[in-house]
């Protein structure tokens, strides 16, 4: 791979001493953990909806519980069905473990470096694309009855309390990265 200024790969990968991308190891843990959970007991007794499920709409979300909760007990079939996210989610999860085991054992690091930020969003973009289609063709299934309004405004508090996480996590994992990124990068 070639570095910036040349070459079409987006990004950089390196086996360095230290590790660059550490907060990832404990939103890995804990998603394993919630997908195992989910996988043995069942899914919550609240349903977790985004705000546009109210107006009728589906999201590139839609599904994803059930499609990791499915994925973790082995049913591919049913998670592809719900969400083919689970596929990025899951292993993407397992190989940061892996990670974390063989940098452990090595006292070296797979780290990651973005040099094109402005393709790997492109990229992004256009993934989240193709999700939102994808699940809007499966809108009907994924729109099955939970119950009363009560029941569906209680699960868009408990949306609300994850997308308040989730922007914690921002925070605390990307907003770093990139300070990192720009930081180390040159000026002129």
């Amino acid at each position: 791979m070639r570095e910036r200024g040349g070459g079409w790969v987006p990004v950089r990968v390196s086996w360095d001493r230290d590790d660059r991308h550490r907060r990832l190891r404990a939103v890995a843990v804990a998603g394993l953990v919630a997908g195992a959970l989910m996988a043995v007991f069942g899914l919550p007794p609240i349903a977790v909806h985004s705000p546009l499920r109210l107006i009728g709409m589906v999201c590139p979300l839609c599904g994803g519980t059930r499609a990791v909760q499915a994925l973790m007990r082995g049913d591919v079939a049913t998670a592809w069905h719900y969400n083919p996210l689970a596929f990025a989610v899951v292993p993407g999860a397992l190989l940061v473990l892996v990670r974390w085991g063989a940098g452990l054992a090595t006292g070296r690091w797979v780290n990651v470096h973005v040099l094109r930020p402005a393709a790997v969003w492109a990229l992004a973009a256009l993934a989240v694309a193709a999700l939102w289609a994808y699940q809007a063709s499966h809108a009907a299934m994924l729109r099955s009855d939970d119950g009363s309004l009560r029941h569906q405004v209680m699960g868009m508090g408990l949306a609300t309390v994850v997308a308040a996480a989730a922007a914690a996590v921002q925070m605390l994992v990307v907003l770093p990265l990139v300070r990192r990124f720009r930081a180390g990068r040159p000026r002129g």
